[in-house]
């Protein structure tokens, strides 16, 4: 696969947006600013980065209660991805959905979502939706090992399969449904081998590996793109952080000590920097300098989010619908 040097250098960047993003996180939620639960995408970058670069601007996603990454990958306005975190009137959500609860329809944003399976019967309506109005559009559907086995996937994956609809389930795996080991919940060993009950391609790729995510979800976008239906990418990914800030020793509990460092050992933004160098696509300088940008980007958003104001009490019942 051919990668020119400003794409890789954009694949970066990206990742390191969703790093840096999630760090500020990190260090405000131990500070007890942020209101509510923060589920983070620190580990899991390459896949959102990588999937998401084979989109159009007008191609649509659904994403998960670990929804930040995705919501970068495709575009989203970090100062008002922050706002929203922090409960702030100039968020997404005018403050009131919060981190799980960010969607940007002008991005194709379709909307991060708590309840677990839950976005694959939106992928599979928007996908629907493409075909019949022949617009040409992709869809794609994050979502974790553990929502797999949700009766909204297997329905999902088996409508969308049966009439070949240009949607992509990207399944991050990373090992975990919240506290519980995939060995624990799942008979079969790789996700993509449930794609054959539903006559579907079903691939397994390295979730840590940019290139590897972009090369197989850009085949399964393509394919989509011309009528030939949906795909089941499995991206093998582990995420750094618990299954949510505050959850103990980062999930010490669940899961070794030595896993977790083994896992971290191979991070997908420390890989592709090396890659980057080695095929002298950039600097070390460079790279520095580029760190060095996002990380400005970011304690911009946080000075965005604190110089918004609170809703007013009486907007509590303004954009309810049901």
């Amino acid at each position: 696969m051919e990668v020119k040097k400003d794409f890789a250098l954009y694949l970066m960047r990206k990742m390191l947006e969703i790093r840096f993003f999630e760090e500020k996180i990190v260090d405000q939620y131990a500070r007890g600013t942020v209101p509510g639960l923060a589920h983070l995408y620190i580990g899991e970058e390459a896949v959102a980065v990588g999937a998401c670069a084979n989109l159009k601007e007008d191609d649509m996603i659904t994403s998960t209660h670990r929804g930040h990454g995705h919501c970068i990958a495709k575009g989203a306005d970090v100062n008002r991805m922050m706002a929203e975190l922090f409960g702030k009137k100039d968020g997404y959500c005018k403050g009131k959905g919060g981190s799980m609860h960010i969607a940007d329809m002008q991005i194709g944003m379709l909307g991060a979502m708590g309840i677990v399976g839950s976005g694959g019967p939106i992928a599979v309506g928007a996908a629907l939706a493409a075909k019949k109005r022949k617009s040409g559009q992709v869809v794609i559907c994050f979502f974790g090992d553990a929502a797999t086995n949700t009766g909204a996937f297997h329905e999902s994956a088996n409508f969308a399969s049966l009439y070949r609809l240009p949607v992509v389930f990207v399944c991050e795996n990373n090992l975990y449904g919240i506290s519980v080991s995939m060995k624990r919940h799942t008979r079969v060993k790789h996700i993509a081998d449930r794609a054959a009950g539903y006559n579907m391609p079903g691939v397994t790729v390295d979730g840590n590996d940019v290139l590897k995510v972009y090369g197989a979800v850009g085949k399964a976008v393509e394919a989509a793109r011309k009528g030939k239906g949906p795909t089941l990418v499995e991206c093998m990914t582990y995420r750094f952080r618990g299954h949510f800030e505050g959850d103990p020793n980062l999930g010490e509990r669940y899961r070794t000590k030595k896993e977790m460092e083994q896992w971290m050992a191979k991070c997908p933004i420390k890989r592709f920097k090396k890659t980057i160098l080695d095929r002298k696509w950039a600097s070390k300088k460079e790279l520095e300098k580029m760190e060095n940008d996002v990380r400005q980007e970011v304690e911009d958003a946080m000075a965005y989010a604190n110089a918004s104001p609170f809703p007013e009490g009486e907007e509590t019942l303004e954009d309810v619908f049901a």
